[in-house]
């Protein structure tokens, strides 16, 4: 019976030609698109989830809550370790502290000669810490491996590019900042692509300890490089944990500290969707973003729902004397049923034989837009295939079953006669799902038009200081004091196109921030922290910030003069900042006097207020040198710069990054997502504008001979073109005035995310009409204009 109605399927498939590439073309596209989004969304659900016992597996993090607010982060104080280790033993299985670094790696051949010199990151772990993720071990153990000082353990990759066969790793020797040799005691499996600990070089955490300068002792420290995992007992649960931390927080932390310091537990399972806490990969993705392109999904498929079921309520009337003859015939209305889902099933395999050939022509593009190894292959991933035909049976379910039931239900001797008439295939319900279908294209189109504002708006915005052609390239802070360094700004400043220089920690927007407490002018403690910055004299001009009081401070190795911006003196009370200067400022221990006041800018990224901030010197932090150049000739220039560098410093690794690429990355994923709701808008007015030219096409061809009998009448073309597009322009009006008040929820709540934000005006929503009025007349107008102009006795003849 089934390969019967099949057969009947593609008979009605290949007669209504049109009808089938219409439906077929917006399914297609519509499920393609989501076959790419779940791609996406498997990829990002994919992260951490191979770890035995994930379920009890657990970072430490660290926030303070003060009077201006709360912060967290996923550093720890350096003695946490130890004494959730002797405060939790009947709660805690396991606890492991890992650290963050980043230096020189160099490798020696057999004869004593440098063969590889490489800029990797670092880790030191506690062995523990391979104890609670369960990491595979080629080679070694954690507990063999990483138990003494100077031992590192290698991924296969590093261990492979260091030494060219990672069988032959173990035993040889790496030498790490031109200052300690470790020895490889491990090789660990290949780091995936979807992990939040790429771990490639992993040194013993006890070499870390043995470290004179790292004081493992004070709680007053927190490092965001630090970090702390533990494992839960079978049995125990994670609310008494929880429940315990503050009385513990109480303990160790600080009680008159100006913020309530408390250190929480944060599941693995959240660690990869936290953008505020972020991990090791510096890969996060939000669930609300995982939320919103699942909706959009589900909004491209419904629109092509939509289309379907319009085009094949409009062609019921066409197939309604073939209804008749079955039913006569003697078939019964589910065989008819089945006879209808098993044409919608066969567009839709079709279908979605296309949206694999446009998956797979579109996935390189989405790959490079989220700089993710994305893979469409359903040998490795079932759940992909899964996934399409569970598409394809919700595909055909909706948009075939009511289209099913109505051309099924007709009278046989009305249908036999001819006397279904169009409003038979639910005429209102065309209209509903018209203004659907439109209401979420115009949506769309003006959540797009608002996110491209917003996101020029931050391209544009001054920020206070001009980032423009400055390159941040890093120095040894341990080096700071030879006379090399200074050599090396000498040099860099006589090249040509070179404007000025400043040795400095961070340019004034960073990701990588320090907070402090301070006392001003001999007072308690101010009741709020400050973002400092330590620079040399040169920092205000290489930057371009504005002195709205006083001058930069002199030339000084540590702190004897200070800076601050207008927000600091604001929020300790200062109106006339002239009246600060001269006043002392008390921070990390040392004296120092204000001399003068900066214009605020924007430390952070747009999403945050402006800190109070402190610039001063201090020789021994500084980590960077920026330069300053002629934008027209930074290609020339930062070649000269590298090649200055490495013939200064012939032992260490140059790096450098520009200020401006580096404050873009803030905003990086809403730049994927102004691109995703680019393409998707598209996508969506596409499709629904290709089930408009195909509704309009069948109401046409049934008005073919009321058109011809008006023409006769003397109706002109203009009239018969107006007289059909009238109903889906009207559609498309009611769709707008739906669209604008849902659009402004989701737009406000969106730019609500950033502190600095364009005003939301109506322009977005007039634009969205314009488009989708101009378009619905443009595409309406062309097959109506076909069927006014049509031949008056070919139309008369017409049945």
């Amino acid at each position: 019976m089934f390969k019967l109605n099949l057969k009947i399927a593609w008979r009605n498939l290949w007669k209504n030609k049109g009808y089938t590439f219409i439906n077929v073309l917006g399914l297609s596209i519509g499920m393609a698109s989501c076959i790419l989004i779940f791609i996406f969304i498997r990829y990002q659900m994919s992260f951490d989830e191979d770890f035995k016992n994930e379920d009890r597996i657990y970072r430490i993090t660290t926030n303070w809550t003060a009077a201006d607010g709360f912060s967290e982060s996923q550093g720890v104080p350096k003695p946490a370790p130890d004494a959730l280790k002797n405060d939790f033993k009947n709660q805690i299985e396991k606890v492991g502290a890992i650290r963050q670094d980043g230096g020189i790696i160099k490798v020696k051949d057999d004869a004593g000669k440098e063969r590889i010199k490489s800029l990797e990151d670092v880790f030191y772990a506690d062995p523990e810490f391979f104890q609670i993720l369960s990491f595979n071990w080629l080679q070694g153990n954690p507990i063999q491996s990483l138990s003494e000082p100077n031992t590192v353990v290698l991924s296969k990759n590093m261990a492979t590019k260091l030494f060219g066969d990672w069988n032959k790793a173990v035993g040889k020797t790496i030498n790490y900042q031109n200052r300690e040799n470790f020895t490889v005691t491990g090789i660990l499996q290949e780091m995936p692509e979807n992990t939040s600990f790429p771990l490639n070089i992993v040194v013993s955490y006890k070499t870390f300890k043995s470290y004179k300068d790292e004081k493992f002792t004070e709680w007053g420290n927190t490092s965001s490089n630090d970090e702390c995992y533990f494992l839960l007992k079978k049995g125990v649960s994670i609310d008494e944990i929880r429940g315990a931390l503050p009385k513990f927080s109480e303990k160790y932390f600080e009680k008159d500290a100006i913020s309530k310091e408390e250190i929480s537990a944060q599941a693995l399972a959240d660690i990869h969707y936290n953008e505020n806490l972020g991990n090791f990969a510096n890969k996060t993705m939000p669930k609300k973003e995982l939320y919103g392109l699942a909706i959009i999904g589900a909004f491209l498929l419904l629109t092509a729902c939509i289309n379907f079921i319009n085009l094949a309520t409009a062609q019921a009337v066409s197939r309604s004397k073939e209804v008749g003859v079955r039913k006569v015939m003697g078939s019964l209305r589910n065989q008819l049923v089945v006879q209808f889902l098993t044409e919608t099933l066969t567009i839709c395999v079709f279908a979605l034989l296309v949206a694999c050939v446009l998956t797979e022509v579109a996935l390189p593009g989405m790959k490079s837009l989220f700089n993710e190894n994305i893979s469409f292959s359903i040998i490795q991933h079932p759940i992909i295939f899964v996934f399409m035909i569970g598409l394809v049976i919700i595909v055909s379910f909706l948009a075939g079953l009511y289209p099913a039931m109505i051309m099924s239900g007709f009278s046989p001797a009305l249908a036999i006669k001819n006397k279904i008439t169009a409003n038979a295939g639910g005429l209102s319900l065309r209209k509903v799902l018209v203004v659907l279908q439109f209401t979420i294209t115009i949506i769309l189109i003006i959540g797009t038009l608002v996110v491209l504002r917003q996101m020029k708006y931050t391209r544009e915005k001054p920020l206070g200081f001009n980032p423009s052609a400055i390159a941040m390239v890093s120095v040894r802070n341990d080096s700071l004091s030879l006379l090399k360094y200074q050599i090396l700004q000498d040099r860099i400043s006589k090249i040509p196109g070179v404007l000025l220089t400043s040795f400095c920690r961070t340019p004034p927007s960073s990701s990588n921030n320090n907070e402090s407490n301070f006392r001003y002018n001999g007072t308690e403690k101010a009741n709020f922290q400050v973002n400092t910055k330590v620079a040399d004299e040169h920092y205000f001009k290489t930057f371009g910030l504005t002195f709205v009081a006083g001058k930069g401070f002199s030339k000084s190795d540590t702190i004897k003069e200070l800076v601050v911006n207008e927000t600091t003196l604001r929020k300790l009370n200062v109106v006339n900042f002239n009246e600060a200067l001269g006043k002392q400022i008390t921070i990390w221990g040392k004296k120092g006097t204000i001399v003068g006041v900066v214009k605020d800018f924007n430390n952070l990224s747009l999403h945050e207020p402006i800190s109070p901030v402190i610039i001063t010197s201090l020789k021994e932090n500084y980590r960077n040198l920026a330069i300053k150049m002629d934008s027209k000739q930074i290609i020339s220039v930062m070649p000269q710069i590298e090649k200055i560098w490495n013939d200064t410093f012939p032992e260490n690794f140059y790096k450098s990054s520009f200020v401006d690429d580096d404050i873009s990355q803030y905003y990086e994923l809403e730049r994927i997502m102004g691109i995703l709701f680019k393409v998707f808008a598209g996508v969506i007015i596409f499709i629904s504008f290709i089930g408009l030219f195909g509704m309009i096409s069948f109401v046409a061809t049934q008005r073919t001979k009321e058109v011809a009998i008006r023409k006769v009448l003397g109706a002109s073309t203009i009239e018969l073109v107006k007289m059909l597009n009238g109903s889906f322009l009207m559609m498309v009006f009611i769709a707008n005035l739906v669209a604008w008040p849902l659009a402004y929820l989701i737009v406000s709540k969106w730019l609500a995310t950033f502190t600095y934000r364009i005003d939301l005006s109506i322009w977005p929503f007039i634009i969205a009409m314009a488009i989708s009025m101009i378009i619905t007349l443009v595409t309406v107008s062309i097959r109506s204009y076909k069927a006014a102009v049509a031949n008056t006795i070919d139309s008369l003849k017409y049945e």
